[in-house]
Formats: C-alpha cells, structure tokens, sequence
C-alpha cells in the first residue's frame, strides 16, 4: 500500500537557529521591482526568522521573493510585487541571516547508502520503468481520495484514437483533478470528436482524408462561433474526446497559447503573464503533477512547482511530479532544476497512457 513519506522539520532548539537573527527585510519602492540583496527562493522548504519564530513559507515556488504579511509570508514573483510589500533580504541559507533551506525534510536518516558506483544511473531508453508504473499506480489510487492530481499534456495524445480513450477513461474515473495544455491538443482532440481525424489524418488508421487539412481550422472557426469549448460540445452533440470528458466532469483547465497558434480556441490565453498566473493557480493545488510530451509547459510547471505542499492541519507532505517523453533530453531537463522529487520516463506517451489506464483496471 502506498505511503507518504514522513516529513521532518529542522531541530530548531540547536543553537545554530536559536542563535540566528531575525531575517532582514526591506519595502519595495517601485510595483515589480525587488530591493537590491532580495532572497529568491528554491523548490525546496525556506524558513524565515520572524519575531524570533522560525516560519515555513507555505507556497513556494522557484526564483520569487518573500513577502512578510503579519506573521505568514507569501511568495511572489518578482514582477507581481507591489510598493509597500515587506521583502525578506539575504543571499545565505543556513541560518547565519534568519533563512534556512531544508532540502532533507523527506529523507529517512536510516536509509542505508546505495553503493557509490552503479550501472544506469541516469534515466534513458534502456532504463526499466516497471517499478516506477507500479509505485504510479499507487500513488494514482492514493491522490484520487486524499490529494490533487495535475496533468500537464502536449497535442500526442489527440493524434491516436487508443490514447484519447484512455485519457477520458482517467478523468471519467476520478484520476484527473485539472489539466494545462496549449492549443493544440484541445483543437486536435475537439477535431477528433468531430472529424475522427487529428491535422486530417484518421486517429486509428493514421491515414490522411481528402481535404482533411481544413478538419482543424474548421472545428477553430466552429468553436469561435459557439463562444466556448463547453458550448460547442453541447451544439454538435459530441460525445468524447479529452476536452470532452473534462467539460461534462467539470474539471478545471487553462489552455495557454503561443506565437504559431491557428485560430485560437477562445479559452486559449494569449498573454504569457496572464497564462503563468493561470497555471499557477493550479499548480498550487496540486500534489501530483504529471508532465507529458510538451517540453516547454513542462519546464514551465516544474519552475512554478514547489517539492512540498503545506494541508490545512500543518501537516508538511511531498508533491510528486512525473516527466514523460520519448526524447530523453526533454524528461532530464526536469532534473536540471534539482529535483529530487522528480521521476522521469523515457517512452511515447501515447503508450504511456494506456499502460497506466490498464494498470489502474480501466481499459
């Protein structure tokens, strides 16, 4: 059965916290303009000195700044601070200037070193991933009744008919907690539901359809007519799809654009600050986020997801989060940023997808 692991605070009656001084901070001056000497955070838990009492920012994320509001402290990115905000100050982490940085909160202390050098380290093609779909699937069982699960997804799984049903299978049984994605996967995957094609071609056979070219651009026109992805649903009376499932289980998405977008759908958000305030709002929520085939909104939701969640009763739990691609630069990307809770798996998504939906006895 699956577990949480435990998280463990810092001993802070050692003498190197109690000795510590309050963290140092100064008023912003001008709205999206930090002070000089501003701390920036990490993915990992920060405590701050405040009043002599060592306080954990609850909602972190990576490269903002910390706000004093009373006795919490919110993190703000940098371009959203407003004059007036109190700003904690100071480049150090280990207490010398009331901040510290706990990375090893999830670690267990009587965990027994692996040996120094071992075969396959890193995570590539040749790697097995049977545990990691085997600890997925418990872990998948265990947020649907107790956590948030995020999918961050590109346009693959629109392009083949076994993928989209799976996925509609995940959210239709509860897996699926809200979804980010560009405009292109919910374009092709409306354009599957109206045309059983994706860019024209038949999502089962893969074969091309005279004038198919023209199936995205007019389920775009069609959809801009409607006014609303939920209401060209209900006007053409379709009946699956991704897009499809999300709207008639009420799960939250955000749909982000970019420069090369046809149309776009009129959830798409053009504006590239609006959209990461957007996505952020979900990130926030969520314990478990999935990234899939979508390298830019995956290094995007990695940056604004922090490796902890703070609950309602304290309790300090890990936030697990998944890369999948079949390009092994894209999956290792991800742990670039330090993550030591990040899990990577290198293989098409598409494949992806229906291993996990029969692992989970859906399909």
């Amino acid at each position: 059965m699956f577990r949480l692991p435990e998280y463990r605070h810092p001993d802070f009656s050692l003498d190197t916290f109690k000795n510590a001084p309050d963290a140092a901070w100064e008023t912003v001056t001008m709205d999206g303009v930090a002070p000089e000497n501003y701390h920036s955070t990490s993915m990992y838990p920060e405590y701050f000195k405040i009043d002599g009492v060592w306080t954990l920012a609850k909602e972190s994320r990576m490269d903002s700044s910390v706000v004093i509001r009373g006795k919490e402290l919110e993190v703000i990115e940098n371009r959203n601070l407003k004059a007036g905000d109190k700003v904690i100050i100071g480049r150090t982490e280990n207490a010398e200037e009331g901040i510290y940085l706990h990375s090893a909160g999830f670690e267990d202390p009587e965990a027994d070193d692996a040996d120094q050098f071992v075969f396959r380290q890193g995570r590539s093609r040749e790697t097995s991933f049977a545990r990691d779909y085997d600890r997925l699937f418990e872990l998948l069982k265990y947020e649907r009744e107790h956590g948030n699960i995020l999918w961050v997804m590109g346009p693959a799984f629109s392009f083949d008919a076994d993928a989209r049903r799976a996925m509609q299978a995940m959210v239709e049984a509860g897996y699926v907690d809200g979804l980010m994605a560009g405009n292109a996967l919910a374009t092709h995957d409306l354009e599957g539901a109206m045309f059983h094609t994706a860019l024209g071609q038949d999502i089962y056979t893969q074969k091309s359809q005279p004038g198919g070219h023209y199936n995205h651009l007019d389920v775009i026109n069609r959809v801009r007519r409607s006014g609303s992805i939920a209401r060209f649903i209900d006007d053409y009376a379709l009946t699956d799809g991704i897009m499809y499932s999300c709207v008639k289980n009420q799960v939250p998405y955000v749909l982000t654009g970019s420069i090369r977008d046809d149309g776009p759908l009129p959830e798409v958000i053009g504006n590239a600050y609006e959209g990461q305030t957007a996505m952020r709002s979900m990130v926030k929520k969520a314990t478990t986020v999935i990234c899939l085939a979508t390298m830019l909104h995956t290094i995007a939701t990695g940056n604004m997801t922090p490796s902890y969640r703070v609950l309602e009763d304290g309790t300090v739990r890990p936030v697990f989060l998944y890369t999948v691609d079949a390009d092994e630069f894209v999956v290792n990307k991800l742990l670039d940023r330090g993550s030591l809770a990040a899990t990577t798996i290198v293989t098409n998504v598409q494949d992806f997808i229906m291993i996990v939906a029969k692992g989970l006895g859906l399909m």
